[in-house]
């Protein structure tokens, strides 16, 4: 089901303070008291950057030891992000919230520990930045399939390129019921 960041709770997406002149812009993606006037307390302590073809779908990726919450932006070009509500017993498991970043809008999201994270790049070279909240892990991440009918997601209709790891991601339902899914818990 699509959400807004207030049915989505500890979602949020936020404007980039902007500043326009005649040599461009200057863009502060990251000020720590206008992100904790908006209940993010987060300290960032690893940045990731990619940049994707037309259509190549990362995700819908989480990290839970240690648990990672990740502020997201698009640098150039476009990307549909998706994020969906892995914890259990939320009233929102499953839930999801899609919106358009852009390098234009300057829109940033953030998404919480607990919450799988996803896009699919709508235009060549689109450049994705994450801020992370935790370093990466490779034994304490996962992720759940981005196309499971359970999540309903209206995916873009254009032609989809997956790595062969995101391609064998689990469905909801699976990854609830393996037990490393316990790391995510509402409420906890």
């Amino acid at each position: 089901m699509l959400r807004s960041c207030d049915e989505l709770p500890g979602v949020r997406i936020l404007a980039a303070r902007c500043y326009h002149d005649e040599r461009g812009f200057l863009l502060q993606s990251y000020v720590a008291s206008a992100l904790a006037a908006e209940g993010i307390t987060a300290r960032f302590c690893q940045a990731i950057q990619s940049t994707s073809h037309r259509g190549v779908v990362r995700g819908l990726h989480f990290q839970w030891q240690p648990a990672m919450g990740k502020l997201i932006r698009c640098v150039t070009g476009r990307v549909f992000d998706v994020v969906v509500d892995v914890r259990l017993g939320s009233p929102t498991f499953g839930d999801h919230l899609a919106a358009q970043l852009t390098g234009d809008n300057h829109a940033v999201l953030w998404a919480p520990p607990g919450f799988a994270h996803g896009f699919v790049a709508l235009e060549e070279g689109s450049t994705v930045l994450y801020e992370c909240s935790a370093e990466w892990n490779p034994q304490g991440e996962g992720g759940i399939l981005w196309n499971d009918p359970q999540l309903g997601i209206d995916w873009p209709d254009l032609p989809k390129f997956l790595s062969p790891k995101d391609q064998a991601l689990p469905t909801l339902k699976s990854w609830s019921e393996d037990p490393r899914s316990g790391h995510f818990r509402f409420g906890a």
